[in-house]
């Protein structure tokens, strides 16, 4: 048999409690095994009054509805399932009481033939009254009871099993359940003179109304039932015992990052249950707020866990605790001129929605009076709009009022705390991270107490505002969905960087990067989960032809608060996409220079998107690898400054030939040498016509303002024009032909004092250029370490001595560095703390 021990701080805690009430949910006794551990549990506390409320087993109570429902429509099948369930029962029994179990049996065969002879009746007469339905769907608490209390009897104990039906008295009105405290009390006091026992099992969720008519206290019956009996029993505490540790900060089926909460009050606790969270239900509260009950929740199968304490106190701690979604709601708005100014109009509105038994959600109403708003359940909301369509009529054909506007697929965001109560910028943080999720507000609430901002948003961006709102306010990381093109030598260097610093950045800025797509020009892998560590391992497995519909399709779909493009790519068809997704609200970061410096209205086009949904574009690594080049001319230009000019060595293959070239050695061996080295590409030709120069030209002089096109630059090739639709390999072995020129242009250079490099030059008013030019010996350019990059910018305020960068332009590990920053600046620009 297993045995629980109770924990240190229900040991510490103990000394000073006389009387504990505990309830157990469905989940806690689904089957013999589950009530034998809620036994042990309850014998290993030291109470000395110890009172247990149980739910029926899992799934009980439904079964029982569906029983009385089929045999009230006249289906046959109601006496199988009716078989099934008691069989469910009887085997519960024996596995739990074994050799103890004859009496427990008869005495469940005895109330499932009463019950078997009341759907019987039911078949007969077609319909199921109100009041036979409570008598029914009640049965399994009574059953449950009977069970743990038989258990603990087994097992020597003296306890006692209160049928609730034997001394709670209730009364339903309009405001729900209504207990009769003074005769609940007297008849539990008439039943206690002959039970005394100190551990008593009750029944949740039934009772008998003034008329003696059974009846229930309605769904989350039996947590209301646990703090009723807690009531009645004087206790000192009320435990409230299901299948999580205690209460969230969000559904973590929705974030799973969602954090344990060690304590409420319990105006947060009702905030939270009022909007569908898994707390205590308010009406349970009722009778704690009263009398000042804490209220513990614990879990069955983690008992050591001290849970969540919910008291009158308000706990230290940011200004949200938590945040809850309600789904399948709709918002209605009477909006007309006719309102402003006119009193009684919300009375109208809520009197006509009264009247069509329709429950209001949240209200919303404008200062101009213009318009008022409220959310209804969807189910009611065909109901509610009639009503008030009906209501204002004569408003409405006198043109007074202009519509009654009904919005389905509407979900409500509520983010609860009593921190927030006085402390300005609440609201602007939560609008904040809804906006950088690109999430639309539909409608706003906020109460005098500063205690719960709700927003009505659609239901299709529910999941992702719960997750943004949830980061925004430090309760869980940022979380960017994060897809990479072209996983090749500077993409296999960030994928590295980015699974070296992740835990890093988990832990210190609260940033979650979740790789869940990559893709190169052939194939590409999708996780749900996100990739970690071994990246190469599931790409080079994946079996996925590559889809970039599909690939941002699955970026989306797991509705994170932000979702990142990363292409490092030099595919111009990827960054044919970059406007289209910016529009979707996706960040985009790219060393690939084709954005950047291809086709103007293309590049015109990505500025929009960026700018139309607060979208991020960044491109840092398109010039000088993870030199500050951009950024760098980008704070320029921010500050007022004005660009006169710009020149530069953007290419560390062409730095370092006209770096070594001294006439020592031909042109054409030097080349040859580069290439044996790594520093250019594949093919030469890529690094000597100057066209990646010219692209990074343009870039910057983009950045500084003015519309420049690849084909403004005159551009000085360095590959020979009979040479340029020649082999690879031809064009090595007949490279020597232009050792000569280069020869002569150096010894010209040599003479007037110059050295010869390769730099691109922009001035307004001039044409761009990029090309072999001469330069004195003691100029900047001249100057510089081998593969070194520079860029000089000469503005209005660096007219006399103009602003240089300079350092390692080209690498993989370089460039990655620098898109890695990129994604980084775009994670602190949604919030993360960086």
């Amino acid at each position: 048999m297993s045995s629980v021990a109770a924990s240190p701080a229900d040991s510490a805690a103990n000394a000073a409690v006389r009387t504990v009430v505990h309830k157990f949910g469905g989940t806690s006794v689904a089957d013999a095994e589950r009530y034998r551990h809620v036994a042990q549990l309850l014998l290993a506390r030291d109470e000395t009054v110890q009172v247990t409320v149980v739910s029926a087993m899992k799934g009980v109570t439904d079964a029982l509805i569906g029983l009385a429902k089929a045999a009230a429509a006249a289906d046959p099948a109601w006496d199988e399932r009716w078989h099934e369930l008691r069989a469910r029962h009887r085997g519960a029994a024996v596995a739990l009481l074994g050799e103890h179990s004859g009496l427990t049996i008869e005495w469940l065969d005895a109330r499932f033939e009463r019950l078997r002879e009341i759907l019987a009746a039911l078949a007969v007469i077609g319909e199921l009254p109100q009041e036979v339905l409570d008598r029914v769907q009640g049965l399994g608490e009574v059953f449950s009871a009977h069970l743990l209390g038989h258990h603990l009897q087994a097992l020597g104990e003296d306890a006692d099993i209160l049928d609730a039906r034997d001394v709670l008295v209730v009364n339903h009105g309009e405001l729900g359940v209504d207990v009769d405290w003074k005769s609940s009390a007297a008849k539990l006091a008439l039943w206690r003179e002959s039970h005394p026992a100190q551990r008593l099992v009750v029944t949740g969720f039934v009772a008998r109304d003034r008329k003696g008519n059974i009846t229930t206290l309605g769904r989350n019956g039996s947590d209301f039932s646990g703090a009723i009996f807690a009531a009645l029993f004087a206790a000192d505490e009320l435990h409230i015992w299901t299948d999580v540790d205690g209460v969230l900060s969000a559904d973590p089926r929705v974030v799973p990052e969602a954090v344990q909460l060690d304590a409420l009050s319990y105006d947060e606790a009702c905030e939270l249950a009022y909007f569908g969270a898994k707390v205590v239900h308010p009406q349970t509260m009722s009778p704690a707020i009263e009398r000042g009950l804490p209220i513990i929740i614990r879990n069955t199968f983690h008992p050591d866990h001290p849970g969540t304490r919910i008291t009158a106190d308000s706990s230290s701690g940011g200004p949200i605790k938590g945040l809850t979604l309600s789904a399948d709601l709709a918002v209605l708005n009477v909006e007309g001129t006719g309102l402003i100014g006119v009193p009684g109009t919300a009375e109208r509105v809520f009197s006509a929605l009264r009247n069509a038994h329709v429950s209001v959600v949240m209200i919303s109403q404008g200062s101009s009076e213009h318009s008022i708003c409220c959310v209804v359940k969807q189910a009611e909301a065909e109901f509610a709009r009639d009503a008030l369509t009906q209501a204002f009529s004569h408003e409405l054909a006198a043109g007074q009022v202009q519509r009654v506007q009904l919005t389905r697929g509407v979900s409500v965001l509520a983010a609860v705390g009593d921190g927030m109560a006085g402390q300005p910028g609440v609201a602007a943080r939560l609008f904040e991270s809804l906006g950088r999720a690109q999430v639309n507000i539909l409608a706003i609430a906020q109460g005098s107490s500063e205690r719960n901002i709700s927003v009505a948003i659609e239901a299709c961006d529910a999941t992702k505002a719960l997750r943004a709102a949830h980061a925004g306010f430090w309760l869980s990381p940022q979380t960017f969905s994060v897809g990479v093109i072209g996983p090749g030598n500077v993409g296999a260097a960030l994928l590295e960087q980015l699974y070296a610093s992740e835990a890093a950045l988990l832990a210190r800025a609260k940033l979650d990067l979740r790789l869940r797509a990559v893709a190169s020009r052939n194939r590409m892998v999708l996780d749900q989960r996100g990739m970690h560590g071994n990246w190469k391992a599931a790409f080079d497995s994946a079996a996925l032809p590559n889809d970039l519909d599909l690939f941002t399709e699955h970026l989306l779909s797991a509705r994170l608060p932000h979702t990142l493009i990363i292409d490092c790519s030099g595919s111009a068809e990827v960054a044919d996409r970059y406007a289209g997704w910016l529009a979707a609200g996706i960040h985009v970061v790219t060393p690939n220079k084709q954005a950047g410096s291809g086709p103007l209205a293309r590049y015109q086009a990505i500025r929009e998107a960026a700018a139309s949904t607060g979208a991020r574009f960044r491109y840092e690594a398109t010039v000088g690898a993870g030199l500050p080049v951009i950024t760098t001319l980008r704070d320029l230009v921010d500050t007022g400054d004005d660009v006169t000019a710009i020149a530069g060595i953007f290419s560390g293959t062409l730095a370092w030939l006209f770096n070594k070239y001294d006439g020592s050695v031909p042109f054409s061996e030097l080349v040859t040498q580069a290439r044996g080295m790594g520093y250019t590409e594949p093919d030469p030709r890529d690094d000597l016509s100057g066209v990646d120069v010219a692209r990074k030209l343009v870039i910057l002089a983009r950045e500084a303002g003015y519309e420049l096109s690849l084909e403004d630059v005159a551009v000085e090739s360095l590959v020979p024009a009979a040479l340029q639709g020649a082999s690879v390999d031809d064009f090595m072995a007949r490279l020597h032909e232009v050792d000569a020129s280069f020869a002569q242009r150096l010894a010209d250079a040599r003479a007037r004092g110059n050295v010869l490099r390769y730099v691109a030059q922009f001035k307004p008013g001039q044409q761009p250029s990029v090309g072999l030019v001469e330069l004195p010996g003691e100029h900047a350019f001249a100057n510089l370490r081998l593969t070194d990059n520079v860029v000089q910018f000469t503005t209005r305020r660096y007219c006399d001595n103009p602003l240089v960068v300079q350092g390692p332009g080209a690498g993989p590990e370089v460039t990655a560095a620098g898109v890695f920053a990129d994604v980084l600046r775009v994670a602190a620009g949604e919030g993360a703390r960086l």
